[in-house]
């Protein structure tokens, strides 16, 4: 299914960009056959103008694999600008990172589960971050994705990757372990203990634990936690004045502090402080603040 979306105030990247310009917008869904290792493909167009301008990127739970086409991507290490390879991978991200682009940007997105990622593309598990993977064989469809965006054949540029996947799903080896302690994960938010997500899985924790970081490169904490910074993070982009301490509760934090602390580490910005921002930024632009949250759904 295809929808069409146009906003002032948008996700970037699936991972929470935030961007105040008009964008052009497209989603595929993953079908059934790649859904436990696929959330989706989608694809984003955006102009910048003549003078770079500066994307922050939030963690979150999934992994990403980008194409993009039409400007130079470049991302902030230190005091340097890294141009990035087309394709390459998003890990998990342990915090927020930065990317500059200039003039009209395009870009087709593979939002994967994280414990799929690295199987799907017959890589070793590696521990996150930005992954330049212009070497892989999935390379090989970046001039082809160009030329059907060029003639802005969108969906037929998005059928094209989810086709390649579709192909590749039949030599994934990925175990049947981790496919179900990862749609435990999912059905859970985030918010299972690792028993519990053992259990669903039919597996020790000592096993569980074993394999999923050898898939992921994380551990099942790690992955969870981030599932619930999502969660908290959507909520508080849609409806910012939800009660922190109400939320909290909801997500199986302790308690408000706990949920504060762990927002700040990902997004470097408490919970309240971080709803206390957007709240202003609805109020300052009313009807021309449209928030569209993309979260993970099972």
């Amino acid at each position: 299914m295809y929808q069409n979306r146009s906003s002032y105030y948008l996700n970037f990247l699936y991972f929470s960009f935030v961007l105040l310009l008009m964008m052009q917008h497209l989603e595929l869904n993953a079908p059934d056959e790649v859904k436990d290792q696929i959330h989706g493909f989608w694809y984003l167009e955006r102009e910048f103008g003549p003078v770079p301008a500066a994307l922050e990127v939030l963690p979150d739970g999934n992994a990403e694999i980008i194409f993009y086409f039409g400007t130079e991507l470049l991302l902030e290490q230190g005091n340097s600008q890294q141009p990035m390879p087309s394709p390459f991978i998003v890990g998990l991200l342990g915090q927020t990172v930065h990317f500059y682009a200039k003039n009209r940007l395009k870009i087709i997105g593979i939002k994967c589960r994280p414990w799929a990622v690295y199987d799907l593309l017959n890589l070793a598990p590696m521990k996150g971050g930005v992954i330049g993977s212009s070497a892989h064989p999935i390379a090989s469809l970046q001039n082809q994705l160009g030329l059907l965006l060029q003639q802005d054949k969108i969906a037929e540029a998005l059928g094209m990757v989810r086709d390649w996947f579709l192909t590749r799903q039949t030599t994934s080896n990925i175990s049947a372990l981790i496919v179900k302690a990862g749609r435990a994960m999912l059905e859970g938010n985030g918010m299972l203990p690792v028993t519990e997500v053992a259990e669903a899985a039919h597996s020790t924790v000592r096993t569980l634990e074993r394999k999923f970081k050898a898939s992921s490169g994380h551990t099942v904490k790690d992955v969870s936690g981030l599932m619930r910074f999502e969660q908290a993070r959507d909520r508080l982009w849609c409806a910012p004045e939800t009660g922190i301490a109400g939320l909290a509760h909801e997500l199986g934090y302790a308690d408000q502090s706990h949920l504060n602390r762990e927002f700040k580490r990902y997004s470097g910005l408490t919970a309240a402080a971080f709803a206390r921002q957007t709240k202003a930024r609805k109020e300052r632009l009313g009807d021309d603040f449209v928030a569209i949250v993309l979260s993970s759904t099972v």
